[in-house]
């Protein structure tokens, strides 16, 4: 059975901006925005306080399970750097 939080395809979207965004993460007040607040508060998606935001470990799981999953797994921009 399914046990993890739907991603809308316009979030999973926004996720994957934010993975390539990387280490500088991404402005808050893009349209993206709604998006970037709701994967907040299921743990994917940090908010610094400044106004910027960045992806979570979580964050990045998800994003390498859901969409990467047809790109064979290739890591993220902010994963090659490690």
């Amino acid at each position: 059975m399914w046990n993890e939080p739907y991603l809308e395809t316009c979030c999973r979207s926004a996720l994957h901006r934010l993975c390539l965004a990387g280490a500088v993460g991404r402005p808050a007040g893009q349209r993206d925005d709604p998006c970037l607040v709701r994967m907040e508060g299921m743990g994917f998606v940090r908010d610094d306080g400044q106004g910027r935001f960045f992806v979570t470990d979580e964050g990045e799981a998800r994003h390498t399970r859901e969409v990467l999953k047809g790109a064979g797994g290739v890591k993220p921009p902010s994963a090659r750097h490690e």
